[in-house]
């Protein structure tokens, strides 16, 4: 369907990425992680028609799959220790994990997040109340999360351009209304969320109290001890609606292609159509087959040519053809996220990072909360989780990580390090042209070229100790466009 519309829209797509290119997005993109030099090199040589489909079923499985793609719905559920307590954004954290381990239904997520009740230690999807505490807080971030639509700015009038209401706003707030609080005013970490048989939302014009309604979709009759939020979910899960399904997946893609099918992934309206409708109701389609399972949607993306193709986009493109970029002719090239950069140079280096408060061995991706002290995940901008959106990760290169990556002592030292991965290397006889490839297979995914072996070996003979050589090999790809960018 992406190669079709291109054809339509006379765009010619990229060729292809080679099979160390794509290795090393498609790790990165699905667990957040490098491949080691060892399964860098068994890939390479492989010789098997469908290895890189194989390769993908096994990256599914991995349990990096899970606290990658936990900390992803984190950052948008605002899962911090401001925003809910250090002992709940752990409890968060687990549920989480736990869920992206085991694949579970999406709709199911749905119902928990949105209608739990209960100690918030005990039953962490009631987060979600915790965090958005007013009716309003709730039904802008439930329409942001599971709908894909901004309805804030209905909250003082309606929409000037869509056809989105002050009532449709208030309507969603209506059914959060009856969600009340416990415990915080004890100073206790473990509150409690439960429903009220009273408690309505009022317009703000009419000053009448407003009845639950989604998008002029009427729950019906309600009495005083129904949940509400269980009739919005019955709404937001049917088959019928025509947002889920379709926000879910479109998530999907833009954390796999960078770029949503609709851009930005929570903007979904009339005046910002998705870039291609059918390859969006047909991953929707595939979704809701799969029993709202987000596997078999990232295995059939993943599989897919298009999130296969390689970034050198096509110089001459027709001067009839649409632009390419909206419409996936390329792969995106974009900065790294502030984790995988650090969890890279630990995997890369052999030594581990630390985290205060956490157990050695805790990778970046498996933090918790948001506000972490840290100065170098802070300059590469890891969120604060303040936000329900996506745009919280600003991916432009700045000077403050220029000067992390230049001039941190603790990248240098790691790389010396007599436990660091160079010694080593060369204390198990190593030579220096094997710890060059080992380096480059580790850093990059790929053996080097032979221009660069030779580059590097009149280097090395420059050098007293070729040790000190190497330290330099390792510096140098740590701080190339080819280590820090996704491409």
């Amino acid at each position: 369907r992406v190669f079709a519309q291109q054809r339509d829209l006379q765009i010619l797509p990229a060729e292809l990425s080679t099979d160390a290119v794509f290795l090393r997005r498609v790790f990165l993109d699905t667990i957040a992680t490098l491949p080691t030099a060892a399964e860098a090199a068994r890939f390479l040589d492989s010789k098997e028609p469908d290895k890189r489909g194989k390769l993908i079923d096994q990256l599914l499985q991995r349990d990096e799959f899970a606290d990658f793609w936990a900390m992803k719905w984190a950052d948008v559920m605002r899962g911090s220790d401001v925003t809910i307590s250090k002992r709940g954004v752990h409890s968060f954290h687990r549920y989480l994990v736990e869920r992206f381990r085991h694949d579970r239904p999406f709709d199911e997520f749905a119902w928990q997040t949105l209608t739990s009740l209960g100690n918030t230690l005990n039953r962490p999807a009631a987060n979600f109340h915790r965090v958005a505490r007013t009716p309003e807080d709730a039904a802008e971030a439930m329409s942001q999360l599971f709908l894909g639509v901004r309805i804030g700015c209905a909250k003082c009038h309606n929409h000037p351009f869509e056809a989105i209401t002050q009532s449709d706003y208030y309507g969603f707030a209506a059914y959060f209304a009856r969600v009340k609080f416990k415990g915080q005013q004890f100073m206790l970490d473990d509150e409690i969320v439960y429903l009220d048989r009273r408690g309505e939302v009022r317009h703000p014009v009419t000053g009448k109290n407003v009845a639950p309604v989604a998008f002029g979709d009427s729950p019906g009759e309600l009495g005083p001890d129904d949940d509400r939020r269980e009739k919005l979910v019955e709404w937001l899960v049917s088959p019928q609606n025509p947002f889920f399904a379709r926000s879910i997946v479109n998530r999907l893609w833009y954390h796999l292609l960078g770029q949503g099918i609709v851009h930005p992934v929570d903007d979904f309206r009339d005046t910002n159509p998705p870039s291609n409708a059918e390859l969006l109701d047909q991953l929707a389609a595939e979704f809701v087959k799969h029993g709202y399972r987000i596997k078999p949607v990232l295995r059939v993306i993943l599989n897919s040519s298009t999130y296969q193709l390689s970034a050198q986009a096509v110089d001459k493109q027709s001067p009839r053809a649409a632009e390419p970029d909206r419409y996936f002719a390329h792969a995106r090239i974009q900065m790294l996220q502030a984790e995988q950069i650090l969890d890279a140079i630990s995997s890369i280096t052999g030594i581990p990072e630390r985290f205060p408060g956490f157990p050695s061995g805790t990778r970046a991706i498996q933090l918790a909360g948001g506000t972490v002290d840290h100065s170098f995940l802070m300059a590469f901008s890891k969120p604060v989780r303040d936000a329900t959106c996506e745009c919280a990760r600003d991916p432009e290169p700045s000077l403050s990580q220029v000067i992390q990556m230049l001039n941190n002592p603790a990248i240098v030292n790691n790389i010396k390090s007599p436990e660091g991965r160079i010694h080593n290397w060369l204390t198990a006889g190593k030579s220096a042209d094997e710890v060059v490839e080992l380096i480059y297979l580790t850093t990059v995914s790929r053996r080097p070229t032979q221009q660069e072996r030779d580059l590097i070996g009149r280097h090395l003979k420059t050098l007293p100790d070729v040790r000190t050589g190497l330290f330099d090999v390792q510096f140098a790809l740590l701080n190339s466009n080819e280590f820090l960018l996704r491409h």
